[in-house]
């Protein structure tokens, strides 16, 4: 089986689209898929279709299943922690850990996916950030950032970190931003600076797919 983290640059940049569509692509090519996501904020349970973890279910094939790809959900569209707080819950990073570790255990697929919630450094606990997380579970890590102004800064200084932490990253992906400077302008730019893992991009089309992403990662 291969297991990957998903991890972003930062919030909002498209961690869910790029998983969906990995996903999309690899059962387009017959392979069997899961995937989880162990925490999320900002959960609307009067529209669960909106959420990520039903957008996950639905690249799954199977649109009923978000409440086991994110069983711990908060209605606060905050870091998960402070949302876990105002339901008066605490979120542990050992519990976390444990959850990811059980739900990889009981996986008999080709391809596993556990996206993270927020950036690298986002704090998931009280005490311990998304960065925390990916170390203890040891995963190749697919890195998704934005093709925003200033996401150079971004991607690079998340690289550091994660190596600095011996996590392999398999592949980066950029996301293209709404209302930024050209994806292709941001991909040349990137492709400067870095050289050891494969580097994609991501369109916000309709109609792109994830099949490059697949043979670069599966």
């Amino acid at each position: 089986m291969k297991a990957l983290f998903v991890a972003g640059t930062g919030t909002d940049l498209g961690k869910t689209h790029v998983a969906c569509a990995l996903l999309e692509a690899a059962r387009a090519r017959g392979m069997r898929v899961d995937a989880f996501k162990p925490v999320v904020s900002g959960f609307d349970p009067e529209a669960p279709d909106q959420s990520d973890p039903a957008r996950l279910a639905r690249a799954l094939g199977r649109p009923e299943a978000w409440r086991e790809v994110s069983p711990r959900r908060y209605r606060a569209p905050l870091a998960p922690n402070i949302a876990a707080r105002l339901e008066g819950d605490t979120l542990k990073m050992d519990d976390l850990v444990s959850d990811c570790r059980d739900w990889l255990s009981r996986r008999d697929v080709d391809l596993a996916l556990i996206e993270g919630a927020g950036g690298v450094m986002s704090p998931m606990t009280d005490t311990a950030t998304n960065l925390d997380l990916m170390s203890a579970l040891g995963l190749p890590v697919l890195l998704v950032a934005g093709s925003y102004l200033g996401t150079a800064s971004h991607l690079l200084t998340a690289l550091e970190v994660v190596r600095a932490r011996n996590l392999v990253v398999a592949a980066v992906v950029v996301s293209e931003s709404l209302d930024a400077p050209g994806l292709d302008q941001s991909m040349a730019l990137l492709r400067a600076f870095e050289h050891r893992a494969p580097l994609l991009s991501a369109p916000r089309a309709s109609c792109w797919t994830a099949s490059a992403l697949v043979d670069a990662l599966v």
